[in-house]
């Protein structure tokens, strides 16, 4: 009976995470719409558009190969399992173990070298352009990432998300300037991994600038609602992993805990809240910046996680 409700509860997460992504992308694009003094789209037309595109018939290139057929179904499920993967409301859930740092940046990495190949695919100009500037950011924003990693590791003593959650919500941590680097360093790689301003604008489709929009141009269909599922699931998951790393309060530490598990559940859905509000107050107050500018916006990002890993390594004390 306790394994059911282990199993029961890590579902409950899984199909939390996938009801929750889109509700997400309909409330930063809400309240960008209102801060914009303007009516916007319904807080639900993330859900009606999916509905929508499953619906439509998908048209095909016809030099596009098996390849950019699969991209969307490869994509979506490894970022569905990334996301899944990290706590949410409660730690220490039956996946817990294999929740680590390390193969949640290998998973998302595999999600961003399909799509790359997927834009490269069907020879398109578009395709090529965004692929290549897809590249050049993994370049920047994934070693920014590990080194993040290797801060919480070097602190936590551990990659995996419920020790570095249930560490951080101790009383040994304190106020840690290595911390507060990485967490900028954490804002900006993800404020770059989904494409948003100033790297992107994810509401435009300007070929001079656009990078995600660009690799699925030719997408349609139920192949398209796929993609689009992902990128919010993948917002989500960037989310999540700011409030499980670095404001890991609310959590429910027992997992057989009724009451805990609400409070934790509430805290999680307030924490999307206020960091779906932040999005959309920093996106409206930002301008969108030119595509050279993109490597010293993430170099700055790579320099502040190499900055809080040495400042934490050099502080320790001898073992």
């Amino acid at each position: 009976m306790a394994l059911m409700a282990d199993l029961l509860l890590q579902f409950a997460q899984m199909a939390l995470v996938l009801l929750l992504a889109p509700l997400l992308t309909g409330f930063v694009r809400t309240l960008k719409a209102q801060m914009l003094r303007r009516q916007g789209p319904p807080l639900l037309q993330p859900y009606r558009d999916l509905l929508k595109l499953i619906r439509k018939e998908v048209v095909m290139a016809e030099n596009a190969s098996w390849l950019y057929r699969v991209v969307p179904y490869v994509v979506f499920a490894t970022t569905f399992v990334a996301a899944s993967l990290v706590p949410t409301f409660a730690t220490r859930l039956v996946f817990s173990h294999i929740a680590d740092l390390i193969v949640i940046v290998a998973l998302l990495g595999t999600a961003r070298f399909a799509l790359a190949l997927a834009g490269l695919d069907i020879g398109t100009s578009f395709g090529g352009i965004g692929s290549s500037r897809e590249m050049m950011i993994a370049s920047l924003a994934e070693p920014a990432m590990l080194m993040i990693v290797f801060t919480l590791s070097l602190l936590a003593g551990s990659t995996q998300l419920s020790s570095v959650a249930v560490f951080l919500e101790g009383p040994d941590v304190g106020l840690r300037v290595s911390l507060a680097m990485a967490l900028v360093a954490m804002v900006m790689v993800a404020i770059a991994e989904n494409a948003r301003i100033p790297i992107d604008n994810p509401a435009t489709h300007l070929e001079l600038t656009m990078v995600h929009e660009a690799m699925i141009l030719e997408y349609s269909g139920r192949h398209l609602a796929v993609i689009e599922l992902a990128a919010s699931l993948k917002l989500l998951l960037y989310m999540s992993l700011i409030a499980c790393m670095f404001v890991p309060w609310g959590m429910a530490m027992r997992t057989h805990d009724a009451v805990a598990l609400a409070l934790g559940a509430g805290s999680y859905v307030l924490k999307l809240a206020m960091g779906g509000f932040l999005l959309a107050l920093f996106e409206t107050g930002t301008a969108k910046m030119r595509v050279f500018r993109i490597p010293d916006f993430l170099g700055a990002a790579l320099m502040l996680g190499l900055l809080a890993a040495l400042l934490l390594f050099v502080s320790r004390g001898p073992a």
